[in-house]
């Protein structure tokens, strides 16, 4: 009695593979094309599959980088209950009135730009699972992270819950404490940064939107002192405290405590106000342009990595820690979340040493 083989991946491709070229020669019969066409288009095929060999990342911490980027484009062809599974699996705190899960890098809060996969598709079930699986539970966000931010994300199981603490945060009574590694040694290693923060228009080959500096301040004429300038009506007070906790190789562990909520508050203040970027933010790291993070070499050797492959590096940007008051009857409340895995192998190459946990 025969047994039934297994069909595996490789079978199948190179079944595909042989059917594929089968059917390019009797097209070609058809169509009457001579042997030299048939050469040109074979090495033309031939050359395309080195090029795309020569893309794959070859060190460990490239292919660790492009295996990110794969996983955070198949994020969003997964089923949204797979996802929000991964969610639960991450939640960090729960009671009667909120629950704090890790965000994902690469997922946004909302579906934007195409976006299949969000944290907001995935509420009404990851609702449903926190609360017994009963009809009608629900979730709101508390907060805003980017798409590219990882960590603790607050959720309310009520609408009143929910305001209860949009309106500590507003009041600046939440703590929230976020870890970043900067392409540079910000001086002084400790202090506030308060600068206004705008949109603005980048004029250029590409032109686009970004968050600047609006600063209330600027060099007089003589060029021995400031002057005061009036405020722009459209910009937002922006309060970052920053310290920075280790550093090396030319970067830094900065811990940042935003007393605002500027959108990319945290990156516009690090790169324009202290002039070191965020490791992995493409978006800030140039002004003018939009181009992946220049880095020196000294950090690339550090980090395994040749400039060509630094659009893959993922932004070095986590919350780690917020401490919330006082909930409905609750004390104060403190969630911490891990540093994800790219972000400690980063600090392991630069031999900046681990943060304690908080």
């Amino acid at each position: 009695m025969r047994h039934a083989r297994e069909v595996t991946y490789t079978m199948l491709m190179r079944a595909y593979a042989t059917a594929s070229k089968t059917e390019t020669l009797v097209s070609n019969r058809k169509t009457g094309l001579k042997a030299a066409d048939i050469a040109n288009r074979l090495r033309s095929e031939q050359e395309k599959r080195t090029d795309d060999k020569n893309e794959v990342p070859v060190s460990p911490l490239q292919n660790r980088v492009h295996e990110l980027k794969q996983f955070s484009q198949q994020l969003q062809y997964i089923h949204p209950s797979v996802l929000t599974k991964a969610l639960y699996r991450s939640m960090l705190y729960e009671d009667q009135n909120i629950i704090a899960i890790n965000k994902p890098y690469g997922v946004p809060l909302h579906n934007v730009n195409g976006i299949r996969n969000s944290i907001s598709e995935c509420l009404p079930l990851l609702a449903k699972i926190t609360d017994g699986m009963q009809a009608g539970s629900q979730l709101h966000f508390c907060h805003s992270l980017e798409k590219e931010h990882t960590g603790v994300l607050i959720l309310a199981k009520t609408e009143e819950a929910a305001e209860h603490v949009q309106t500590l945060i507003k009041s600046h009574k939440v703590d929230k404490t976020f870890l970043a590694v900067t392409v540079g040694v910000p001086v002084p290693s400790e202090g506030v940064i308060d600068i206004p923060i705008i949109e603005k228009e980048v004029m250029g080959p590409q032109p686009h939107f970004k968050m600047g500096l609006s600063p209330l301040f600027k060099v007089n004429e003589e060029g021995d002192g400031v002057a005061r300038v009036r405020a722009h009506r459209q910009a937002e007070n922006a309060v970052t405290q920053y310290r920075v906790l280790d550093s090396t190789s030319g970067c830094s562990l900065v811990e940042l405590r935003p007393i605002t909520g500027v959108k990319n508050q945290l990156r516009v203040h690090m790169a324009l106000a202290l002039t070191c970027p965020i490791l992995g933010d493409h978006k800030y790291a140039h002004w003018n342009k939009l181009a992946p993070q220049k880095l020196p070499e000294g950090i690339l050797r550090r980090l395994d990595l040749v400039q060509s492959k630094t659009r893959y590096l993922p932004l070095h940007l986590h919350s780690r820690r917020i401490v919330l008051p006082q909930v409905k009857g609750h004390g104060e409340i403190t969630v911490s979340c891990p540093l994800p895995k790219y972000f400690t192998n980063a600090l392991k190459r630069l031999q900046i040493p681990l943060p304690g946990k908080q």
